[in-house]
């Protein structure tokens, strides 16, 4: 806050500044408001401090992804990791992760991890079988000659659609058989499964598991159309999960969306998409008719809340036959930022095609004024609770770490992290650079073992000061009362009517000192006076450092303005 200025019977005016507040790239911007930072935080508000230093806990080869359930987890490269261990293999892409029950899921691989019983595996599961004689060829080595030699096997695969019992009792058209299959080692009760490929047109349906029994699958009655599959015809069965661009978790369900679609899975079972029984534990799909791809998920509010770029979609209801999607057209999500939204104090945050948002179930309200007209894309947030972390990237293509503090309502900008993702995990929040780097960021709440990040440069660059006044004014002595940290370093600068270099005045390069007593302490600035209408100041440096108040001693001039620049 930039207090009154006093102007005393020599003319010297004197005003001083004693709170610090956040980010405002405004030309409309205040005496004292801070114009740009880099590596500036609120966390000692009122005071303007530099950040802490960030945590580096791993450096990953091929960063494509980081999780939290229960345990830290990432991919690294074709690797997925849990609570530091490999657990499996995926595709080398970027992924997009959700948990339900014990069961991370990975897409798009359409993998999964179960944190309890520690298998990994497929969410879909396909099998297929070709139907008459089918030779099998195996290749060994003769261990005694050296010599390869490959053994033929004749199997006679049979594939049928027959009548069979079901819990006991006589069924008619039920059972479906192949004697190559064994359906247990595919398949469970209670999976939908598509058959393709039947010479009987009509059995290339989906149905539901009724029972397993060896060789047979058993389905209700009348399932079928009797019959064999004639020798070469090549038959598939499928467990059938959609390509789901965005999930989430409600209500021990696994929802997401493809393009157009939202879907929810089986009730506990996200390995079931299309299970339609007329029972409350059914899956759930519908098609929305705005137009636009989804672009983002999650759960907020105990509702899954789907996003478009102009609309907001929450699902209402319990079970699939009260579900209900009630869209509204606001500002949606941007596409390019499905990982931007994060809760943070109770708030929804994310960043919409105008800047970033904050949501409360209603309507959603802007909070970018603070950036100026700058517009950003690609974001990727993450939250501790209060602070809201988006790394996101400007028209040029820069990349930006922006901070904003729940509490205070401010912004501050650290430094040019392009993130990818972000986890919060066991009171740290962990995010993942593009460049392999696994950090913990913010107030760390006893962290693994980790490397503490080196010193880092900073500044804080504040806004024109015209000191409430047209006319000219000189300006003659500046103080500011600050603390610096062990082999920290301060420079103060000032630039006058927009014009020029940068300018150090005498004394305005302020180093730590050794002697403790003097660690915290006010520094005066001399400088020559110069006729100005309106000036900056820049602090710039090195290490730690927090700044208590900054006084200005001025002299004000007349309104007579021969020419521009410096008089």
């Amino acid at each position: 806050m930039r207090l009154p200025n006093a102007v005393y019977a020599d003319g010297i005016g004197k005003g001083k500044q004693t709170k610090f507040a956040g980010l405002n790239h405004n030309l409309g911007a205040s005496d004292g408001d801070l114009w740009a930072m880099e590596n500036m935080t609120s966390d000692y508000y009122p005071l303007l401090a530099t950040r802490q230093k960030r945590l580096k806990y791993k450096t990953l080869t091929k960063p494509n992804g980081l999780f939290v359930w229960e345990k830290l987890c990432w991919v690294d490269g074709t690797s997925f990791y849990y609570d530091g261990e490999r657990k499996g293999t995926v595709e080398d892409s970027v992924k997009t992760f959700a948990a339900i029950n014990g069961y991370i899921i990975i897409m798009p691989d359409k993998k999964y991890y179960d944190i309890y019983h520690e298998t990994f595996g497929n969410l879909e599961e396909t099998v297929s079988a070709t139907a008459g004689q089918v030779q099998y060829g195996h290749t060994h080595v003769d261990l005694q000659t050296g010599e390869t030699i490959t053994e033929y096997t004749v199997v006679d695969t049979k594939i049928t659609y027959s009548d069979g019992t079901i819990f006991g009792e006589p069924a008619t058209a039920n059972t479906l058989y192949c004697s190559e299959i064994r359906w247990a080692d595919h398949f469970r009760v209670g999976d939908a499964i598509t058959i393709s490929g039947s010479s009987i047109t009509a059995n290339n349906q989906t149905l539901i598991i009724r029972e397993i029994d060896g060789n047979n699958l058993r389905f209700y009655e009348n399932s079928f159309t009797n019959g064999e599959e004639p020798s070469g015809q090549a038959v598939t069965f499928q467990r059938q999960v959609p390509e789901l661009k965005f999930m989430c978790e409600n209500e021990n369900r696994l929802w997401g969306c493809t393009d157009t679609t939202i879907f929810a899975s089986k009730l506990g079972d996200p390995f079931n998409f299309y299970v339609y029984d007329g029972l409350d534990t059914d899956s759930f799909a519908v098609d929305t008719g705005s137009a636009g791809n989804f672009t983002g998920c999650l759960s907020y509010l105990g509702y899954p809340t789907f996003f478009k770029e102009k609309n907001i979609y929450k699902v209402y209801g319990s079970i699939p036959s009260n579900f209900e999607v009630m869209g509204s057209a606001s500002l949606g999500l941007a596409t390019g930022s499905g990982q931007s939204p994060a809760i943070a104090g109770e708030t929804l945050f994310y960043l919409s095609r105008t800047g970033v948002c904050m949501y409360t179930g209603g309507i959603p309200s802007p909070i970018s004024r603070a950036f100026g007209l700058e517009r950003y894309k690609n974001g990727v947030a993450g939250s501790d609770g209060l602070k809201y972390y988006i790394s996101m990237q400007d028209q040029s293509g820069g990349w930006h770490l922006f901070v904003y503090d729940t509490q205070r309502g401010m912004w501050h900008e650290e430094d040019s992290t392009h993130a990818i993702a972000f986890a919060y995990s066991e009171g740290n929040l962990y995010f993942l650079d593009d460049q392999g780097g696994l950090w913990i960021t913010g107030t760390p709440q006893d962290p693994p073992e980790t490397e503490t990040e080196e010193d880092f440069e900073w500044f804080a660059e504040f806004a024109d000061y015209t000191d409430d006044s047209a006319n000219k004014k000189g300006v003659s002595k500046i103080q500011i009362r600050m603390e610096l940290e062990e082999g920290a370093r301060c420079t103060a600068k000032l630039r006058f009517d927009s014009v020029g270099e940068w300018i150090v005045p005498n004394q305005g390069v302020i180093e730590y000192a050794a002697d403790e007593t003097d660690v915290k302490r006010s520094y005066y600035l001399a400088i020559i006076p110069h006729r100005t209408d309106h000036y900056r100041l820049r602090l710039e440096g090195t290490g730690g450092c927090r700044i208590y108040s900054i006084a200005v001693e001025y002299y004000e001039g007349s309104e007579l303005k021969s020419r521009s620049g410096r008089q």
